[in-house]
């Protein structure tokens, strides 16, 4: 059994991975009562005795947290989005290529993704690495997600207010500086950043991120057809990543298309519609599990050498 501590695990995303941890047949949970969760001797005492470190804090408290680990044999993983272009740690979407998938497996420091930074590298990657999107090209993306990827605050906000603003999709990060688009930037290999538009609305969870692309504009000749087939030749073996055939419909809900459908599970789900002169992908997943906490415990696993799988399916 490895012993596994939750920093902040108090919080929103902090909840969610003791819950999955709760169920991981692998897994001993070292708790701190609530009202000790800002103690720093007895933290420092859980830090070091975790061979697990799960940091679910603030980003500007993160790197004091490290601090505090002096044990060589304790692993950490960080949900926030401290370190998610620092090199120095691992990107946790092993997903991407065998090289991240070994590089999580043997790091001792690892950066959990944001998710709307999940749901758009996953549909970036192969087409900027396989050269059709150029890394000099200012790609769109247009995310609308549910209220809880905004925290407590924010939840309780939704879930108790009766202003009319709340009850419709908001636009929001208006000024184009989303904090998950350097990640989006470096990890996909653009070299431009992308025009990334976010939207919350007042449904609790699940998240949709579509990229829009011109066939023309792209760098070279592309069909639905071929964008499938590119995706299962990049994701096809993944445990979590679901590669739907061009234009699939038996998904949709009245011919549209249904955000919250990957709910309550792990899985990304890449989707692709449009016609011979416009194509759009589009990738769902469940922002407190493969875009939070569920990415976290697929991280652990692999960090053990476990099935990737284990507590949840």
């Amino acid at each position: 059994m490895y012993k596994v501590y939750v920093d902040g695990q108090h919080g929103t995303t902090g909840l969610l991975v003791n819950e999955r941890l709760a169920e991981h047949p692998e897994v001993e949970i070292l708790e701190i009562p609530y009202e000790k969760r800002h103690d720093r001797e007895l933290r420092a005492k859980l830090l070091n005795e975790a061979d697990m470190v799960f940091l679910c804090l603030p980003d500007e408290a993160v790197e004091d947290t490290v601090g505090l680990i002096t044990n060589p044999n304790t692993r950490i993983l960080d949900a926030s989005t401290a370190n998610r272009i620092n090199d120095a740690w691992a990107y946790g979407l092993p997903e991407l290529s065998a090289r991240h998938r070994e590089k999580v497996a043997v790091s001792d420091r690892v950066s959990n993704p944001g998710c709307h930074a999940t749901a758009s590298i996953v549909p970036l990657y192969p087409l900027v690495k396989e050269g059709i999107i150029s890394r000099e090209t200012a790609v769109p993306l247009f995310s609308i997600t549910g209220y809880t990827g905004g925290g407590k605050k924010m939840i309780q906000t939704y879930e108790t207010t009766d202003e009319q603003a709340y009850k419709a999709p908001r636009q929001y990060a208006l000024g184009l500086t989303h904090k998950h688009v350097p990640e989006i930037m470096v990890h996909s290999g653009l070299n431009v950043r992308p025009i990334f538009m976010p939207v919350v609305s007042s449904f609790p969870r699940g998240l949709a991120v579509t990229l829009p692309l011109s066939v023309k504009d792209l760098e070279k000749p592309v069909t639905k057809k071929s964008f499938y087939e590119l995706y299962r030749k990049y994701y096809g073996d993944t445990s979590f990543i679901r590669v739907h055939a061009a234009d699939e419909t038996k998904d949709l809900v009245d011919n549209a298309f249904d955000v919250q459908g990957s709910n309550d599970t792990n899985y990304l789900d890449l989707y692709i519609y449009g016609n011979d002169e416009q194509i759009q992908v589009i990738s769902r997943l469940d922002n407190l599990w493969k875009g939070a906490s569920g990415a976290a415990i697929q991280n652990m696993n692999i960090m053990f050498g476990m099935d990737e799988r284990t507590g949840l399916l």
